[in-house]
């Protein structure tokens, strides 16, 4: 403890050689507190400190007096910093572990100094505070939520996105975010139960220093019982009172955000790199295995920006694998391999697109690591919308056998092949439990070794596997110009895992879908687009619903420019035309167009429902309906929530020569000729073909009476 104190202070001694100004922010995540052997209770936790520099001299965590001793400390390390040459920015993470002596563990740091910032923030408090109860839902020790941010943040000025910080819970606990401290700007909005920050004002271009608590609440009143045998309780926490129950646990966040100077436009995909397939969903849980590589694959895409990088919060050891592709495409692979001293700890991975001008949303996720598989036998669990499908690699267990494995429900049967055991169950056969955490719903089943009744002795080893799909309840994934088909994940409680695949067709039979190489789909105006969504699910009886669909000139459905084609169920669109189609299907054409403007791409997004057929309360068997006000309350088991889908983009073609006149279409095309999209050009044109036929005209006329009053001349002479 002496040489920590000593350490603790050793930069303050030498201060010369350190920068006042390297300080960036930090995070801090607690592992779950185990019980020792002698009685004693320790707890292991990780920091990680953004900067500059060393980028490791800055925090030491100690413990507030009497609550922890035999604290014991290594030495961080480098996980990523600045490729672009400029050393702007880096992060390290460091581990330690303390013998825990009270009712509550509680760590506490502050140092200085924030580099220069909008808020005028010099000094910053770090720590956090763990109870030590055991509560009664779970029958363990309470686990702390987990967070973290990538070490340099930046956006324009103009294209301040929803900023969504990682708030993940393992015991499944209502997380609460709050402001630390009241120097924040005014512009700044914090939604406190969602852990997302907003602008809805211009922040001012600098550095803006954000210092944050984030808690956790139980869902239900939890009893704490403590090794003294003292007891304490803990009330649910309700969202609507505005009154706060005691948290289980606090741990601080701190990050700093640069304001850069505003773009011309913020249209994702162009300056803003945009995330692609694959790219994990933020918030995702993903699993790896003690000993076993792991890998996390991210794609983005800046077709007006180079993505040089992508910045990365994780582990030590995580290492990156860059790659350049077309298009303004980039993506990274994420390559980790846990160690045993990993085992059962909860890991936050953030990563953000890197370009000179800009940076894509923050995404994180959590990693959470398990015992090796290969110790319990390698499986390999696949998930699709509606079932999944393990296989078992036998060579990971010698001597195992189809013939004495069984699933939760032993009439499911297993097949086998040379080389694996495997098993395909949708999410509501064999024995499949559905476990909702809140945020997610995950799909639970196992496999289990068993022996004959009238066996004795066995000289097999005892078989259990559990595997498992866990999906937010809604995830969407968006479509890009790699992609043929838009896919859409939800699930839903009562209607268990669903998809949407919404497609564009090739003609009016809605057979041949429009391969991915013509992506973006190249369309005239006027020319007929077909377009068709569907549903998937294991449910027999459901009919699909398209409440609405409207256009935007880009993939933001809440864009403030768009059209709708449908809305409330009623077609807004005169060249909207639907097709008849089977109940979980809902084809469709209409002729093109653009908007008025800079624009040459059109995004159609559409919010869907899936209903119990039959149903006369459903929102389906409603239809059209003229006025909001009149739909009847969304009967829970009857039908889903809307969950929007989109498809695109369609990029208008610019026309050269005259169209094809087999391509007319009357009216309609005159009227698309006297449209806002080319009005002045041709109103131009048209107007001086008027002026010159009524020159002509006149001048035709003049001539003719010149000639009429010549010839009455003649006459009277000749009289």
């Amino acid at each position: 403890m002496a040489i920590r104190a000593i350490l603790m202070f050793l930069p303050t001694i030498v201060g010369i050689a350190l920068s006042e100004n390297d300080f960036y922010g930090e995070s801090l995540s607690f592992m779950s507190p185990q019980k020792m052997k002698d009685g004693t209770v320790q707890v292991s936790f990780y920091y990680r400190e953004n900067g500059r520099g060393s980028c490791q001299d800055r925090l030491s965590y100690p413990c507030e007096s009497g609550s922890c001793s035999n604290m014991e400390d290594t030495k961080p390390v480098i996980t990523d910093r600045d490729s672009s040459g400029g050393d702007r920015w880096c992060q390290s993470e460091g581990q330690a572990r303390a013998t825990l002596n009270n009712q509550s563990f509680v760590l506490r740091d502050t140092g200085c100094c924030w580099p220069p910032n909008v808020n005028g923030k010099t000094s910053w408090t770090a720590g956090g505070k763990l109870d030590l109860g055991y509560r009664s839902d779970t029958h363990t020790y309470n686990k702390c939520p987990i967070t973290a941010t990538v070490a340099s943040l930046r956006v324009p000025q103009n294209c301040f996105p929803k900023l969504r910080l990682l708030a993940y819970d393992p015991d499944g606990d209502h997380v609460r975010c709050f402001f630390a401290s009241k120097s924040v700007d005014s512009n700044v909005t914090l939604d406190e139960n969602e852990c997302t920050i907003t602008a809805p004002g211009l922040l001012g271009v600098g550095l803006h220093v954000f210092e944050l608590v984030l808690e956790d609440h139980p869902n239900k009143d939890v009893n704490l019982t403590y090794d003294d045998g003292s007891s304490s309780e803990r009330k649910a926490f309700n969202i609507h009172s505005g009154v706060h129950s005691t948290p289980f646990s606090q741990i601080s966040l701190q990050f700093t955000l640069q304001i850069l100077p505003p773009l011309q436009n913020c249209i994702a995909g162009d300056v803003v790199p945009q995330y692609l397939l694959p790219t994990v969903s933020h918030g995702d849980v993903r699993q790896a295995s003690v000993g076993v590589k792991f890998q996390l694959h991210v794609h983005a895409q800046a077709s007006e920006a180079k993505i040089f990088d992508f910045q990365v919060s994780g582990p030590q050891n995580m290492t990156k694998e860059f790659t350049n592709g077309t298009l303004g495409n980039a993506s990274v692979i994420l390559n980790w391999t846990p160690a045993l001293s990993d085992l059962h700890r909860l890991v936050p991975v953030c990563f953000t697109a890197e370009t000179y001008a800009s940076q894509s949303e923050m995404r994180c996720v959590i990693v959470m690591v398990t015992r090796s598989s290969a110790t319990e036998g390698k499986a390999v669990v696949k998930c699709s919308t509606t079932q999944m499908t393990v296989s078992l690699e036998k060579d990971s267990m010698s001597g195992i056998d189809k013939n004495w494995l069984k699933m939760d429900d032993p009439s499911c049967s297993m097949t086998s092949n040379d080389t694996h055991i495997m098993a395909t169950m949708s999410f509501n056969t064999c024995g499949t439990k559905l476990e909702d955490t809140g945020n997610f719903l995950i799909f639970k089943n196992e496999i289990n070794s068993f022996e004959l009744p009238s066996a004795v002795i066995t000289r097999r080893r005892q078989v259990k596997i559990g595997f498992s799909c866990q999906f937010p309840k809604t995830i969407s994934i968006s479509s890009s110009y790699q992609l043929q088909n838009s896919d859409y994940i939800f699930t839903e409680s009562s209607f268990g895992s669903f998809g949407y695949t919404f497609g564009i067709f090739e003609d009016s039979s809605f057979t041949n879908s429009i391969g991915a190489d013509a992506y973006p789909i190249e369309v005239k105006l006027l020319d007929k687009v077909f377009m068709g969504i569907r549903a998937v699910s294991d449910l027999p009886s459901i009919t699909l619903f398209v409440e609405s669909c409207k256009a935007t000139p880009d993939d933001n459905p809440e864009n403030s420019v768009f059209y709708y084609l449908i809305r409330n169920g009623c077609v807004m669109d005169e060249t909207f035309e639907a097709h008849a189609s089977d109940p979980t299907s809902f084809n469709f054409e209409l002729q093109s167009f653009k908007f008025v403007g800079d624009f040459d791409q059109v995004y159609i997004s559409c919010s869907v429902i899936l209903c119990e057929t039959g149903n006369p309360m459903s929102r389906c068997a409603q239809g059209c309906v003229n006025k909001p006000s009149q739909r009847r309350k969304r009967a829970l088991s009857k039908e889903t929530a809307s969950h929007l889908i989109i498809k695109g983009p369609f990029k208008l073609l610019k026309e050269v020569n005259s169209p094809d006149p087999q391509t007319k279409v009357g009216a309609g095309r005159l009227k698309a000729l006297l449209s806002p999209f080319t009005g002045t050009a041709v109103l131009g044109i048209l107007f001086t073909l008027t002026v010159l036929l009524l020159v002509g005209f006149i001048t035709a006329y003049v001539r003719k009476s010149k000639t009429e009053d010549r010839q009455t001349l003649i006459t009277e002479c000749e009289g």
